[in-house]
């Protein structure tokens, strides 16, 4: 659990507290498997199935609106959106098929299956969870729209705080501020703002509250230069697109 100053607790109910993230603390995103963090990281973000990084505030990951890699099989059928006879697959991660938000009852039936992934991240120390892919409807074919992913997304936040969680917003950068006023979120974790220009989307509705991530693949300018920019979000890292470890090649990790 966070151990650091400038890590404030909030309420929210009348057993239920979580803490926000420390604002303008470095971050470090390592997604492709902990290690020890960096001299002078504050906040890190991991995959629900490794352990929090001991002593900082970290972030759990939860792919909410689309399978894991390797998992398509545990998901029931019928909570898969389909397309031409078969599951529809994000056309940037051919391996994570879209899960079906269309109904109440699917929404539901997704929501007991993450469920007990939000609240395995507070049983494991967490601070907070991220749920990532909430922009799945824009790969949907129209199947699906912002409402139904506003609507699966206010429940994971729910379970979120029940579990005393912050609840992080993934991307979704044009719908940041309906989704703090409907769904609740209470910070942002975000994916190259600064490179798509978008990252007064997110500080405009969670101030320093916002996490982001660039990599160094596609950099239209230094990130010293994004650093210095001024709408840049008070936590940023430059990372390698597939969040390798140190001791593998392509391994990037540079703060502002």
């Amino acid at each position: 659990m966070c151990a650091l100053t400038g890590c404030a607790a909030t309420e929210t109910d009348a057993t239920s507290t979580f803490v926000l993230p420390p604002a303008g603390a470095t971050p470090d995103y390592q997604l492709g498997g902990g290690y020890d963090p960096a001299d002078g990281v504050g906040i890190v973000g991991r995959d629900r199935s490794d352990d929090p990084a001991e002593g900082l505030y970290s972030v759990c990951y939860v792919n909410g609106f689309q399978t894991q890699p390797g998992e398509l099989d545990s998901w029931p059928d019928d909570l898969l959106l389909h397309r031409d006879g078969g599951p529809l697959f994000d056309p940037d991660w051919p391996d994570e098929a879209l899960l079906d938000t269309s109904t109440p009852e699917r929404r539901e039936r997704i929501a007991e299956i993450v469920g007990p992934w939000i609240e395995g991240c507070a049983d494991s120390g967490f601070d907070a969870v991220e749920f990532d892919n909430l922009d799945s409807y824009t790969r949907s074919d129209d199947a699906l729209d912002v409402e139904d992913n506003l609507a699966l997304a206010a429940s994971f936040v729910d379970i979120a705080h029940d579990a005393g969680l912050a609840a992080g917003q993934k991307n979704a950068a044009e719908e940041a501020s309906v989704l703090r006023e409907r769904a609740g979120f209470d910070f942002a974790v975000v994916e190259e703002c600064s490179v798509y220009r978008e990252c007064a989307a997110y500080t405009d509705v969670y101030g320093d509250a916002v996490i982001d991530i660039e990599y160094a693949d596609e950099l239209p300018r230094s990130f010293a230069e994004m650093c210095a920019d001024d709408e840049a979000p008070a936590s940023m890292v430059l990372r390698d697109r597939d969040l390798v470890t140190p001791s593998d090649d392509g391994y990037v990790f540079e703060t502002c």
